[in-house]
């Protein structure tokens, strides 16, 4: 094997050096390369496999893509990113900076949900059980008409069970919670689409059961989705020169040992 630290001058290199080079252990080399994450690597006479520069490149990037969107997403763009135009292979990456914007803005519509519920509606939801309520009495706890629950429910703010053969309304737990907090974010001036939008926000952040303390949590999430963007840039640096057609081993030579 040759010496880590002569890799920067290498054309090519073997899996075990590879290996030793990008930081990933032979097995994950086959892996993933048996995967379509980094290109099938050439043979040499005696059959033995042969990576380049650009396998480094791409082993790289998908470290990055990881820790950024996980490894079934980041093995997925790879493949694709390999094999895709220019333009389209651009727009793979731009998609992951979608999701990850996305995340970031339902967690910021729930910081700004609870902070309204904090806020506008401290003190006014204490008669609230935790039991399931008849339409009349959560109305009444909430301080609205039975009319308004109904309005609130054709517009998919809060959804009822149907329990007896008249189909009474009841509303269970989950219910409640979300009836409190479109009456909350109703009295702070939320309109219903954006009253909507936050909700469904809340609902794919699934672990938000406890209303009274779920800050520091969401504080927590807004600080890994930091980190996992500043990994996707980082992988968009490499993605950039694995996919650009003036990117040649040649130029890579000397960035990796």
């Amino acid at each position: 094997m040759n010496d880590p630290a002569t890799t920067r001058h290498q054309e090519h290199f073997r899996t075990a050096e590879i290996a030793t080079a990008s930081g990933y252990s032979v097995q994950q080399i086959r892996d993933l390369e048996r995967l379509g994450v980094i290109p099938p690597a050439e043979r040499g006479e005696n059959n033995y496999r042969r990576f380049t520069h650009q396998h480094l490149l791409a082993l790289r990037a998908y470290r990055g893509l990881a820790a950024a969107v996980g490894p079934v997403a980041a093995r997925r763009s790879l493949r694709e990113i390999r094999t895709l135009p220019l333009t389209d292979a651009a727009a793979n990456i731009g998609s992951l900076h979608t999701v990850l914007a996305k995340e970031r803005d339902d967690v910021l519509a729930a910081l700004s949900a609870l902070r309204a519920i904090r806020e506008e509606a401290r003190g006014r939801f204490d008669d609230i059980e935790d039991d399931s309520m008849s339409i009349t009495e959560l109305a009444g706890a909430l301080g609205v008409r039975p009319s308004t629950l109904r309005f609130w429910e054709r517009q998919g703010l809060v959804a009822p069970e149907r329990v007896t053969s008249l189909a009474v309304r009841r509303y269970p737990p989950a219910s409640i919670r979300e009836a409190r907090i479109t009456a909350a974010l109703r009295v702070a001036g939320y309109r219903i689409p954006a009253v909507r939008h936050t909700l469904d926000a809340i609902r794919r952040l699934d672990d938000l059961e406890d209303l009274d303390n779920p800050f520091d949590a969401l504080q927590e999430r807004l600080t890994a989705i930091a980190r996992r963007t500043v990994a996707l840039l980082h992988a968009g640096t490499d993605i950039a020169r694995l996919i650009s057609p003036r990117t040649r081993d040649r130029n890579l030579c000397g960035e990796y040992g």
